[in-house]
């Protein structure tokens, strides 16, 4: 992980004050609102956000906020990627033996899939837009990361050929969680996802699975 984190930091963009002052002090703000992990503030220092996003957003790419990606989807703000992370940290599993194998559904534009390769040992990432699959391949391609894999098709399923996971970590969620997900968590793992109550708000949602069964609990807003 630490030749990831030379690769990451390597090609920093000029001329926009997009250098690694700026997303130092993103770090900051990120720890100021809770976010504790080391592992999880170094993550979200070494990875240029402004690659991910259009050329036009690029100055509001360290901003805790989300941003236009296309085909009406948006990179999720850095404080939801961080506080995701923390929580896949978090899992009994993880914190007994590191996190493993991670299923992200939703790739997007690859900003969270490549937060995660370097905190988890291989990530399984499925998007169900060609369109942003192709992107986040292209956004993915100059890192070379041999522990990501991305994956076309509709996540709402999974992924039973990489199954088990130590953590699954979605993207957007529906007003229930798709049983693949739960069959397809290892025990000791931790999935997270927002999911939506009668009102339409949407909560975000963490399950562990334990030998006796699965434990949830619903945490803050999400949106």
């Amino acid at each position: 992980q630490n030749d990831l984190k030379k690769l990451f930091q390597g090609g920093v963009s000029e001329g926009l004050g997009l250098d690694l002052a700026v997303r130092a002090r993103m770090v900051r703000r990120l720890a100021e609102q809770g976010v504790r992990d080391a592992p999880v503030l170094a993550a979200m220092r070494a990875v240029e956000r402004h690659h991910f996003v259009d050329t036009a957003f690029a100055p509001m790419a360290y901003e805790d906020t989300s941003l236009p990606i296309g085909l009406g989807q948006t990179i999720s703000k850095p404080s939801i990627v961080a506080r995701m992370a923390e929580l896949l940290l978090g899992a009994e599993g993880a914190r007994a033996g590191g996190l493993g194998r991670v299923l992200e559904v939703g790739t997007g534009c690859g900003y969270q899939a490549a937060v995660l390769s370097l905190l988890a040992r291989e990530v399984y990432s499925i998007e169900r837009l060609r369109g942003l699959h192709e992107k986040a391949r292209t956004n993915l391609r100059y890192l070379r990361l041999t522990n990501v894999h991305l994956l076309f098709g509709d996540g709402m399923a999974g992924y039973a050929k990489g199954a088990p996971y130590a953590a699954i970590v979605a993207a957007a969620g529906g007003s229930s969680l798709p049983l693949q997900w739960c069959e397809q968590l290892a025990v000791g793992g931790r999935l997270v996802a927002p999911i939506s109550g009668a009102d339409g708000q949407q909560m975000l949602l963490v399950v562990d699975k334990t030998p006796h069964g699965l434990k949830q609990n619903v945490l803050e807003p999400v949106h």
